[in-house]
């Protein structure tokens, strides 16, 4: 099934969120929104690991887990392994997730949230 576009789109069986990694940063951490050079919103997250051996990608997972508040197993990455530009898959009901995640962005927007 194609998800909507934009940052967080429902699927059937989750979400599908379009994230842009920087590997090798300062901490690991979401931090901020950003606009790819085709119009398409993206959240930002940086990651300490390199991206060797899919370490930055594990990284990730564990970063968007512990801010989504869901379990590792629940999220992966489902499309840009090997780039920084990746499409996440967040496992569950759209339902239930979708009013969660939309209110952790709507305060990441607003620079409220601890990142």
């Amino acid at each position: 099934m194609a998800c909507e576009p934009g940052p967080i789109s429902d699927c059937a069986d989750g979400l599908r969120v379009a994230v842009r990694v920087t590997p090798k940063g300062r901490r690991d951490a979401v931090t901020g929104l950003s606009e790819a050079a085709d119009g398409t919103a993206l959240i930002t997250a940086g990651v300490r690991a390199p991206p060797e051996g899919g370490k930055a990608n594990a990284a990730l997972v564990a970063v968007l887990a512990r801010a989504w508040c869901v379990p590792k197993r629940a999220v992966r990455i489902v499309a840009g392994g090997g780039s920084r530009r990746k499409v996440v898959h967040v496992a569950g009901d759209p339902a239930a997730l979708r009013p969660a995640l939309d209110g952790w962005l709507a305060g990441l927007s607003d620079g409220k949230r601890e990142r």
